[in-house]
């Protein structure tokens, strides 16, 4: 004879025990009771959007035909993004307040401040990329064309999102600058930590599998390819052997560098200006101005040539 199955819980029963704080270890810290915000990965995206059609009319957005056309949609745009930016900074200002310290008012003051500031960036902003999309273009006989690049190119619309976060990480906005390059990870395989400070005339070609630290330094006219990482070799812990937060250990790349496929430079080495790294291969050291390092052909393991 079939045994009667168990009764189910009720539907007010689990929702109780969810809700039971005794039972939640992971509280997400907002201050709806005061009326704020939740971050948004929708609005994110829109920021980023938005934004990016903003400095380039026409490649992320529609309806731009003529000047007048032009001049309307994107003062609607900018608009738009005003009030999005005010919305999420103000997310991540009361999410990162987690002990309600800060007056909601002066969170609000700050958000609007920020995304002010930010959207007056916009022209340097473009400026910077434009250097990034003529590198790219000009180091790659594949492009047709710089609109090919900005339309099409994941390692332009990696760094164009992480211009985005940058500027926003140097506004003091906490979490939604990660937000941003966690979406663009996402959409590009290229992983660049909204911390990084890169300079003008960026390259990063391919791009699948890049990594790039948060206390990165990358000067101008670098240029790299897929699977690389600039990453940390070790982590300095505390007495309770946690990683302690905000030490400089990621690598220095100086200007004019060239680093080939799958290459790893680890802990805060510096790379000096004209240097190659050629691909696969690790490195944990200092390399010189101009200096050269690839694997040595007919061993199995690398060693280093120098053109020094």
């Amino acid at each position: 004879m079939e045994q009667p199955s168990a009764p189910q819980p009720s539907i007010d029963s689990i929702v109780e025990r969810l809700c039971s704080l005794d039972d939640i270890r992971h509280v997400c810290p907002s201050r709806r009771h005061e009326g704020a915000p939740l971050l948004s990965n929708t609005s994110v995206r829109r920021i980023v959007a938005l934004a990016s059609g903003l400095m380039f009319p026409g490649f992320f957005n529609e309806n731009v035909e003529s000047a007048s056309v032009m001049r309307s949609t994107m003062t609607l745009a900018c608009h738009e993004l005003r009030g999005l930016l005010i919305h999420q900074i103000t997310a991540g200002l009361s999410f990162a307040d987690t002990e309600c310290t800060v007056p909601m008012h002066e969170i609000e003051a700050a958000a609007t401040a920020g995304a002010d500031t930010f959207i007056s960036q916009l022209p340097r902003l473009r400026r910077l990329l434009d250097t990034d999309i003529d590198a790219t273009y000009m180091g790659d006989p594949a492009a047709t064309s710089t609109h090919e690049v900005i339309t099409c190119y994941p390692g332009v619309k990696a760094t164009m999102s992480h211009r985005i976060a940058h500027e926003l990480v140097t506004l003091g906005v906490p979490v939604l600058p990660r937000m941003i390059s966690e979406q663009a990870h996402s959409d590009t395989g290229i992983d660049i930590h909204p911390g990084a400070t890169i300079g003008k005339a960026f390259v990063i070609d391919h791009g699948t599998g890049v990594v790039v630290g948060a206390t990165a330094i990358i000067g101008d006219r670098v240029k790299i390819y897929q699977g690389v990482t600039l990453g940390a070799r070790s982590f300095v812990t505390d007495d309770s052997n946690n990683p302690v937060k905000g030490i400089p250990r990621h690598p220095i790349i100086g200007n004019d560098v060239v680093i080939y496929a799958n290459s790893t430079i680890l802990g805060r080495v510096s790379v000096g200006d004209g240097a190659v790294i050629g691909g696969n291969l690790w490195v944990t050291r200092d390399v010189a101005p101009g200096e050269k390092l690839i694997q040595a052909r007919g061993e199995n393991f690398r060693s280093i040539e120098s053109s020094k």
